[in-house]
């Protein structure tokens, strides 16, 4: 499937509204609501799940821009680098969670306008493509901080 910039641009902000609007207001008790997951993996919380989210947004904004990944985590497996985001940002406030994923927002935004139309058009990718800006995001706001919302008391 082809894509191009306007449509993955409204993909990627269509998601982040709907995610923004989920956890804009939450009160602090709710950030910290565990997720149901695996003993074998850390422990998230809502806010873990939004850094999570946020980073390999990031991540895909530092490869559309043709940047290098980081030196210290060249080499670690999808786990490992998910161990390394919890470790960095769970102990943060949510503001500071929240404050980073409208930056990432914004910054993917400016990536995406700058990208070369042959990113977008080059060739034939997943009709969930670019999965880290949008399905990713998706995927984890429904299944995981929706999910333990809705079983507040």
């Amino acid at each position: 499937m082809q894509h191009n910039r306007e449509e993955v641009i409204a993909r990627t902000i269509r998601e982040f509204e709907l995610l923004d609007g989920l956890v804009a207001n939450l009160a602090n008790e709710d950030w910290d609501r565990l997720l149901i997951r695996p003993e074998s993996k850390d422990p998230w919380t809502v806010k873990d799940a939004v850094s999570h989210i946020t980073y390999w947004k990031a991540d895909k904004a530092r490869s559309v821009r043709g940047q290098p990944r980081r030196p210290d985590w060249r080499g670690l497996d999808e786990t490992e680098e998910n161990h390394n985001i919890y470790l960095i940002w769970h102990n943060r406030s949510p503001q500071e969670v929240l404050a980073w994923h409208r930056q990432v927002q914004e910054q993917v935004l400016a990536t995406l306008r700058e990208a070369p139309e042959e990113w977008f058009s080059s060739r034939q990718h997943r009709p969930d493509w670019p999965y880290d800006l949008d399905g990713h995001s998706a995927f984890h706001r429904v299944r995981d901080i929706v999910r333990v919302l809705k079983s507040r008391p």
